[in-house]
């Protein structure tokens, strides 16, 4: 009875139409995943690797393809995949090659038609076969023997015909349930993002958030802090200078002095403050301000920046500061003779190398050489710090961090 239920409810009439529409929809896919095959299996050749990505790039576009008869006929719903890592075109086809999300859906694409072909083909042979079974002994008696499609002498004999249309009538529905679930199981698999995933992604924007809302709550503070009260001391200071200046009386002309001195050293504190929440070098980009880095150390130092894209303030300073810190420590502990500083990406990363030619023995656990503090706060950007610094050395010193953090 649930089979007839099935089909005066409508489900599997629902179902057959998603199986029959998943063929004509999934049959690109499908052809998509073949190419995706062999690109896989040439990518080892220049031709193959560019097709890869190719076939990568269009595969992650089809979740949302294939939900919407999924979502008209059936009702299911999926979120989207999460973004691809990497703020620039080119950073993302690089790392397109190494996405799970692009290879899973490719996978459903190669999975899906055939589960298609297997519930619609029965399907539509059930549409069109099981009513006539059924109806078989009205047509042993009213039609001629030339045109009867059952091969059978007795009347007796078309009712066997008539059980057998009816057996397939009743099966048909449970054999449309298992292939639609069969589906379901592997959208959820490859297409449907697992919980871990929405809670890894939730969690990175937040704290991209976060760190955003960080950086500009720095820049409002450091703007207020050099436009509002950096100002007044310096008005301050001038006020003291005039009160020294036109007092006749030496214990009020000390005390102007001494509190104008006080002033001078709280402007340089201000501005050590200021500089450290965001270095105004970084105004005209983390290139120009590493070079001027590398031109005020004590220590010669080549600098080679490879960017594609200007990268967030938090990430800019972080490797600001850290090439600050590094420079510093090769002039104060290496006794090197020259540094070497190079930023560029990496797939959906950037990665800082500095080396030198010193005396070695750093590490990061170190005490006085600021790498611990370094390996903090790429940790906090969700990178890592490594340090490869033997006796005798040379030293480097490699700091990765995502490339949107």
């Amino acid at each position: 009875m649930a089979a007839l239920t099935a089909w005066a409810t409508g489900r599997a009439w629902r179902e057959l139409v998603y199986l029959v529409t998943g063929v004509f929809v999934g049959l690109l896919p499908f052809a998509l995943a073949l190419v995706g095959i062999v690109a896989a299996a040439a990518s080892v050749l220049t031709i193959g690797l560019p097709l890869l990505v190719g076939v990568l790039a269009l595969a992650r576009l089809l979740p949302r393809y294939f939900r919407g008869p999924a979502r008209a006929m059936l009702g299911w719903e999926w979120d989207d995949p999460p973004p691809m890592a990497g703020r620039t075109l080119w950073v993302r086809v690089r790392s397109l090659p190494g996405d799970p999300t692009a290879w899973r859906a490719l996978a459903y694409c190669f999975a899906h038609w055939p589960v298609m072909v297997a519930g619609a083909y029965p399907g539509l042979i059930c549409v069109v076969v099981a009513p006539l079974g059924i109806t078989y002994p009205l047509w042993w008696l009213l039609v001629p023997d030339g045109f009867r499609f059952a091969d059978s002498d007795t009347w007796a004999g078309t009712w066997w015909v008539a059980l057998q249309g009816l057996a397939l009538l009743l099966a048909t529905p449970w054999w449309l349930r298992l292939m639609v679930l069969i589906d379901r199981f592997l959208v959820r698999g490859l297409l449907h993002p697992s919980r871990a995933q929405q809670r890894i992604a939730a969690l990175e924007a937040g704290r991209a958030a976060l760190r955003s809302d960080a950086a500009a709550l720095l820049r409002r503070v450091e703007r207020d802090l050099h436009d509002g009260t950096q100002a007044r001391l310096v008005a301050l200071g001038l006020t003291l200078s005039r009160i020294e200046s036109r007092s006749t009386e030496d214990p009020v002309r000390k005390l102007a002095a001494d509190a104008r001195d006080t002033v001078t050293e709280a402007l340089a504190e201000l501005r050590d403050i200021v500089r450290g929440m965001h270095p105004p070098a970084l105004d005209d980009g983390l290139e120009v301000a590493l070079a001027t880095l590398a031109a005020r150390s004590a220590v010669p130092a080549e600098v080679s920046v490879s960017l594609t894209a200007r990268p967030p303030d938090a990430t800019a300073s972080a490797l600001y500061f850290a090439v600050a810190e590094l420079l510093t420590n090769i002039a104060r502990h290496a006794n090197a003779t020259r540094a070497r500083v190079d930023l560029r990406p990496e797939g959906s990363r950037l990665r800082l190398t500095v080396t030198d030619n010193g005396q070695g023995g750093a590490a990061a656990g170190g005490t006085g050489t600021g790498l611990a503090g370094l390996s903090r706060r790429a940790a906090a950007l969700d990178g890592d710090l490594t340090v490869d610094s033997p006796d005798g050395g040379p030293t480097t010193v490699t700091m990765t961090v995502p490339e949107g953090a």
